[in-house]
């Protein structure tokens, strides 16, 4: 079994719990989830918390009321669990639904040195988009207007922070610039999503992401 070695944030668990996330934001956590017990079982803690706060309302909670509480998920997480299927026609079952079956039913189209996209109908507030990188092949040079988060499905990719396999997540900010190569030996595939358009360096990519939607 892959080792996941990145993971998503507390904040996005919590605000995924929260549904405060929006729609493209809630799929690649729902994916990530279905791919990782450790982010999964930290997610049902904190919907056990938060479900605990609006049962007791306004009654004052025991101090130890977080601590028994993920206790109990712990130790129930331990027994009678089945592993939860990953993949469901080669795809996370999250994401599965979106595309409507398999890599077979995605719709790719090319963005340029072999790379291509399909992008997945979401609410307009942030945008996800499947990406199918040839092996060896860069990525252009960008920083970001905002967040993006982008997960692993199939393959890897380095870039000036780490590598990253199936089931990892990188999670970049408006100080990050990078420039993510696919792994030599396998075509990379990823789920990406993002609230605001990418800072491209070079002249072509800048040109071309009106019409690519990047």
């Amino acid at each position: 079994m892959t080792r996941i070695t990145h993971h998503l944030t507390p904040q996005l668990l919590m605000a995924y719990s929260a549904g405060s996330l929006p729609e493209a934001f809630n799929l690649v956590v729902a994916t990530h989830l279905s791919m990782c017990d450790e982010c999964r079982s930290a997610a049902a803690a904190h919907d056990a918390v938060g479900g605990a706060l609006l049962e007791e309302d306004s009654v004052a909670m025991a101090e130890d009321s977080l601590a028994r509480t993920l206790r109990l998920i712990r130790e129930e997480s331990d027994v009678g669990q089945e592993p939860r299927p990953a993949l469901t026609r080669d795809l996370p079952a999250p994401l599965s639904d979106y595309v409507g079956g398999g890599l077979d039913k995605v719709k790719w189209q090319p963005i340029g040195m072999g790379v291509r996209q399909a992008i997945l109908p979401t609410s307009s507030k942030a945008r996800a988009r499947l990406l199918h990188i040839p092996a060896g092949t860069a990525v252009p040079d960008h920083g970001h207007r905002g967040t993006e988060i982008t997960l692993v499905l199939n393959g890897a990719f380095v870039d000036e922070q780490d590598r990253f396999g199936p089931g990892d997540v990188e999670i970049a900010d408006q100080e990050m610039e990078h420039t993510p190569v696919a792994d030599l030996g396998e075509d990379c595939i990823c789920l990406a999503v993002t609230d605001a358009p990418l800072k491209f360096s070079g002249l072509l990519p800048r040109l071309a992401q009106p019409f690519l939607r990047i």
